[in-house]
């Protein structure tokens, strides 16, 4: 198993790309420390350890500091170490520039991009002792522009740089940092976005999958692959890894 022994964290692990990369890490030997807002990623924790894996939950808001702070905590007094760190939460709020408010704006930059830099402030000094990896949930449109979504897109493209400083700033204490990079997942964040944007469903749909030129939406298991395979590469840091079925050809 690629990660036996080793002792992972990820962020909003409840449902999707968290859930899926979860279960894959706990298949591949990893301890996992299941986070998330709500109590959804307790549900991924029981089905990690009915699969005699190991995983415990903790429910936390990754952008505010003392939470952020506690799941790392959590984890080291859990387990005693932390190897992999997935900075996976994040948020889909959609509008223009003159169309999202403020709060919707700057609670999108909390979420998805200070939320990072808090988690990965407090586990940077234990991934110094164990020369571990951090991999971020960046995005597709971080490369390409895609109607509806400022905010979001702006966060993503923020987290595509710091994924790249952080990677120069802890080159020399041997831990890596990369960037995964989705297209549209098939995940219950993508059904809930169809839904409230209301008209017919199946039109919707298309829409989202029109943008992929492999004319499907990704499956959360696949970009489980490729965090795995950021994870598990040593010669890879600062790597951006677009898992996007061609969106951005």
């Amino acid at each position: 198993m690629k990660l036996q022994e080793k002792v992972a964290i990820i962020t909003g692990a409840g449902a999707g790309i968290g859930e899926a990369t979860a279960i894959l890490f706990s298949k591949e030997g990893a301890k996992v420390c299941c986070n998330s807002v709500s109590k959804s990623a307790l549900r991924v924790v029981e089905k990690i350890n009915n699969s005699k894996g190991e995983a415990f939950f903790i429910q936390a808001d990754v952008s505010i500091e003392e939470q952020a702070k506690l799941i790392i905590e959590k984890t080291v007094e859990t387990y005693g170490k932390i190897d992999i760190l997935f900075n996976n939460a994040g948020i889909v709020l959609g509008g223009a520039v003159d169309t999202i408010s403020t709060e919707d704006w700057d609670r999108t930059m909390a979420v998805n991009v200070r939320g990072i830099y808090l988690v990965s402030k407090y586990a940077i000094p234990y991934l110094k002792k164990t020369q571990g990896v951090i991999v971020n949930n960046a995005s597709s449109v971080a490369f390409k522009g895609v109607p509806n979504r400022a905010a979001y897109t702006a966060s993503k493209g923020a987290v595509l740089s710091m994924t790249r400083a952080m990677a120069a700033d802890y080159i020399d204490d041997k831990i890596r940092v990369n960037a995964i990079c989705p297209g549209t997942t098939d995940s219950p964040s993508l059904e809930q976005r169809i839904r409230e944007r209301g008209g017919n469903y199946e039109e919707v749909r298309n829409q989202y999958i029109a943008r992929q030129r492999l004319g499907r939406l990704g499956t959360p298991e696949e970009i489980a692959e490729g965090v795995l395979f950021l994870t598990t590469n040593e010669f890879c840091t600062g790597v951006s890894l677009l898992v996007d079925g061609g969106m951005t050809m």
